[in-house]
């Protein structure tokens, strides 16, 4: 079964279990509460009739003690009793509606009621009266007695009939105790079997989820190989690229200044010698062809050196890394116009990484010159440890910033930095860009130094020898 067909299906159950828990408790409950309010009702009908029932018997005593004593302090208790009498004997009527064997009970306990107060008051009518012959006869007659048990008689029937309604309503609450306690066994059974099916679920889903993250893992651990795989071999391309295009730069100086310089040459060796073989006087218009020649032999010995300069710098190959910063320095304050700061100090450096700051410095002031709309520029060269550092700053109107103030990574069309970035660490540097709208631009370069090479350890023997 699928992971979601089973949520459903667990779903599905402990909504079901949840009514069926409501629909019990709530069933026990109203059960439980009939049963408790019949009984309360139960209660209160024998109360009204133990009420009445007393309250008969004060009115036979009030009776008797007026008849005795002739005091009518003893007639208040019977009228008193008369009142409680009726209402008990209202609520009578009042209970059970439609039960015709209970109404016909409470007729005749009032019927009864009804005879004995009547046969009190009769005896109490006689005594004022002053028959008092009659109203002995009647006390001492049966009639009083045979009332008052007829009327405990119906009572006691009234009392009988409630006592097997209160045993019937406490059946009733043991009955709905015992299915209650059956729900509550049967539903905690059934929690059991859901959490059991929770739990089962839950193991599979952990370990759907965990084969999951492991696949996942796994992939990613690939994909990161793959990724340095590749990024190690375009970096390593790149670098044979930029290598092989120095060279091919080096090769093509070199070819240049030993073809094209030698042609070059020649050339003017050639103006020199047809202009002694001609020999003064030249015909102006001749001796005006001659020079333009030369002139143009100059300029094309002097875009020859640039070219070659611009394709390998001769100076860095020559003089070292100080010197060809510093004629580049005056080369560009020469073309700019801008002033150029220098603190450039001698460091030893392999000719690889002396060629990456010369690219550096020269792709800076390129920038300089055509973005920046600086005054003056700043070039530092030292050494700090086991590293170089480089500076180039100017204070000209900044980099474009990207949303949140920070620069971005590669503004649009900006190779010449990102060229940059990837010279230096290409040779395990790092290049680090800070520039602020309106004032200037930094860029700060370090590269490592090369470890020095380990001297080999001779061995006993040849040192012995």
């Amino acid at each position: 079964m699928r992971w979601p067909d089973r949520l459903t299906l667990a779903t599905a159950l402990a909504c079901a279990v949840a009514a069926l828990v409501l629909v019990v408790a709530e069933s026990s409950f109203e059960r439980a509460g009939d049963s408790l309010l019949s009984a309360s009702e139960r209660a209160q009908t024998r109360t009204a009739i133990q009420t009445l029932m007393r309250r008969l018997l004060d009115a036979e005593t009030a009776q008797r003690g007026y008849l005795l004593t002739g005091r009518a302090e003893y007639l208040a208790p019977f009228q008193d009793a008369q009142a409680d009498i009726a209402r008990a004997l209202e609520r009578l009527v009042q209970r059970n509606p439609g039960d015709a064997a209970w109404a016909a009970s409470v007729a005749e306990l009032q019927q009864r009621t009804l005879e004995k107060l009547s046969e009190v008051t009769e005896t109490v009518a006689l005594y004022d009266r002053g028959q008092h012959d009659a109203w002995r006869s009647v006390l001492l007659t049966d009639i009083g007695r045979e009332k008052m048990e007829a009327a405990r008689a119906a009572a006691e029937s009234l009392l009988l009939a409630e006592d097997a309604r209160v045993i019937e309503a406490r059946n009733d609450v043991f009955d709905t105790l015992d299915n209650g306690r059956i729900g509550v066994r049967v539903l905690t059974a059934l929690s059991l079997l859901a959490l059991i099916f929770y739990f089962r679920n839950s193991a599979a889903l952990y370990r759907a989820q965990r084969q999951h993250t492991q696949a996942l893992s796994a992939e990613r651990d690939l994909l990161e190989t793959q990724v340095r795989q590749r990024t190690a071999e375009l970096t390593e391309l790149a670098r044979h690229l930029q290598t092989a295009r120095e060279d091919e730069r080096a090769h093509l100086a070199r070819e240049l200044h030993d073809e094209l310089g030698a042609l070059l040459t020649a050339a003017k060796f050639d103006v020199a010698r047809l202009r002694r073989v001609l020999g003064p006087p030249l015909a102006p218009d001749l001796a005006e062809r001659l020079q333009h020649l030369n002139h143009s032999i100059d300029q094309g010995i002097s875009l020859k050196r640039r070219i070659i300069e611009d394709l390998r710098p001769s100076a860095l190959s020559n003089l070292g890394l100080k010197a060809a910063l510093e004629i580049q320095a005056r080369e560009f304050e020469a073309r700019s116009g801008l002033a150029v700061h220098l603190a450039v100090d001698e460091v030893l450096l392999p000719p690889d990484r002396q060629i990456v700051i010369y690219r550096v410095v020269q792709e800076a002031f390129t920038n300089v010159a055509k973005h920046a709309q600086a005054g003056h520029v700043t070039l530092a060269l030292r050494q700090h440890g086991q590293q170089v550092e480089l500076r180039v700053a100017d204070d000209g109107q900044g980099l474009p910033t990207a949303p949140g103030g920070a620069l971005p990574a590669a503004p649009a069309g900006a190779h010449g930095l990102a060229g940059m970035r990837f010279r230096v660490e290409s040779v395990g540097g790092t290049m680090v860009i800070s520039s602020l709208p309106g004032a200037g631009t930094t860029i700060d370069v370090r590269l490592p130094l090369p470890a020095p090479p380990i001297a080999a350890v001779p061995a006993l023997g040849s040192a012995a020898a």
